[in-house]
């Protein structure tokens, strides 16, 4: 059976659910999975159902998650991940029998500057009445763009661009977060035609309520992405504005009450029964109708104003991140163009798949040829320095080190001297990273002082291979990259595109 570039990732709560989407996966027709990666957050248990998955992926691994939400579930996920592509499902849909045949003719052919590929998700209807309140809101998931109820996207965009933004703590505009930094790179998103259902799994009464909590994740969207980011990610426009006056109307009335003023009271108790009314009947009218539908419906409606504290919450962050941004430095100029420049490769030039020995597990970053194409227009000469301590560790030899490298500038181009540090961390050489000897032999071998190259790298011991060296350097920083090495960075750079617009003096 052939097998698809694809490691599919399963975040779950431990949810009942989750046996389904494994049932499907195994019983439907297609090429073989590579890995099936689930992670099981807020310490529950492995879910049942795994067993089938033996017969169409090579590997399935259960993982803990570390009970910070689905975001955080799905990076764990996707960073063990070593496919090219990798398919995130949620734990309560289920895909169509031919799924994986589908999967496999969504992402052939796909060109480069395609991130991500979306499937079709379809919410069954009830039958013989008219859907619920909570049935509607599911069924939102149609029309949702970017869901990742079923969302496919390359490893190397995952890499560049950070993963999954964590400080989305629910099911909600995590998502939409990550397609819209991936769109502001000017890679493409497209639609597949694989499907899957999702059915309306139980829902308690204040369903609605506790779905308030996500104003405050609307706030966050706007301080990362602009107000125009609903019309960006196909959003519905919500009923902020509406939940912000009801609340300052039922204020204003329990003020004037207790300030002893009536009149002013029944004007704001007027204000805030006619917008309660309307926020009840809007949910009443295209529902059922059932008598515990309207009770529940006026009940919740009336306490919809809870909101607003949701949306307090979130312009409290949002204040948070302004506030971090206006105090965080900017990058220190690197001066004269230089003669060279010598790339990391592991995690800057290529995704960094540990110890990789296999060529065909090579994928290069996004942007990584228009920046050496880039380089190469300006005629700057490149190298590369690499630490390669797999060698010394025995899990490589370095005839598997020469065949990735040969992979990479057959993808690359011509990349100029290699320079490789075969040795372990415990051996005391001269040339690993952070010590400057493979950036002085790089330099050696192009004819230039290292003054006049720029180190660029992923993490902090490029930056400080190059200050021993008397080089300067640029930080591109990966998920990986520790927060202090960023800010000890003298120059950082969103992406490698950017760092060479830097490094050659253009407005990155």
């Amino acid at each position: 059976m052939s097998r698809l570039p694809v490691d599919v990732v399963v975040p779950t709560i431990g949810r009942a659910s989750a046996r389904r989407v494994f049932a499907a996966l195994a019983a439907g027709d297609g090429p073989a999975l590579r890995d099936v990666i689930v992670v099981v957050d807020r310490g529950g248990r492995a879910p049942e159902g795994l067993d089938g998955l033996a017969a169409v992926a090579r590997d399935v691994r259960v993982v803990g998650g570390r009970g910070a939400g689905p975001a955080a579930a799905r990076n764990i996920g996707w960073r063990l991940a070593g496919a090219p592509w990798v398919a995130f499902l949620d734990d309560d849909v289920v895909p169509e029998p031919a799924w994986r045949a589908r999967l496999a003719e969504d992402l052939a052919g796909l060109p480069d500057d395609v991130a991500g590929s979306q499937g079709v998700i379809r919410v069954p209807r009830p039958e013989g009445r008219r859907p619920t309140d909570w049935e509607r809101n599911v069924a939102g998931l149609e029309d949702a763009r970017w869901a990742t109820a079923d969302m496919a996207y390359r490893r190397a965009a995952l890499s560049a661009l950070g993963g999954f933004d964590e400080r989305f703590p629910r099911a909600y505009r995590e998502d939409a977060d990550l397609a819209l930094r991936a769109m502001d790179r000017g890679l493409r998103l497209v639609r597949g035609r694989r499907r899957v259902d999702h059915p309306v799994g139980p829902a308690g009464p204040w369903i609605s309520l506790r779905a308030q909590a996500g104003n405050a994740d609307d706030v966050l969207m706007d301080a990362l992405h602009g107000p125009g980011w609903r019309d960006r990610a196909g959003a519905p426009p919500g009923r902020r504005d509406r939940h912000l006056l009801t609340a300052a109307a039922g204020a204003a009335a329990a003020a004037s009450v207790a300030a002893g003023r009536p009149r002013l009271a029944a004007l704001a108790a007027t204000a805030w029964l006619a917008a309660t009314a309307e926020l009840a009947w809007a949910r009443i009218a295209p529902g059922p109708r059932t008598p515990r539908e309207v009770a529940l419906m006026a009940a919740t409606s009336a306490a919809m104003p809870v909101a607003a504290a949701h949306t307090a919450r979130g312009l409290a962050r949002r204040r948070r991140l302004l506030a971090d941004r206006a105090r965080a430095p900017s990058p220190a100029p690197l001066g004269a163009r230089p003669e060279a420049v010598l790339l990391d490769r592991d995690g800057t030039l290529i995704v960094d798949v540990p110890y990789n020995g296999d060529p065909e597990r090579v994928a290069p970053m996004p942007g990584a040829r228009e920046a050496i194409d880039r380089l190469r227009r300006a005629g700057v000469r490149t190298g590369v320095v690499s630490n390669q301590s797999g060698i010394g560790r025995g899990l490589l030899d370095e005839r598997q080190v020469a065949a990735v490298n040969r992979r990479v500038e057959g993808l690359l181009g011509d990349l100029g001297p290699w320079m490789v540090c075969p040795h372990a961390p415990g051996d005391a050489c001269g040339c690993r990273k952070p010590e400057p000897g493979l950036v002085i032999g790089a330099a050696r071998e192009l004819g230039v002082d290292p003054a006049d190259c720029v180190v660029v790298g992923d993490i902090g011991a490029d930056v400080e291979a190059a200050r021993r060296a008397g080089a300067r350097a640029v930080l591109v920083p990966t998920p990986r990259t520790l927060p202090e090495e960023i800010a000890a960075a003298p120059a950082v750079a969103p992406d490698l595109v950017a760092a060479v617009e830097m490094i050659l003096g253009s407005p990155a």
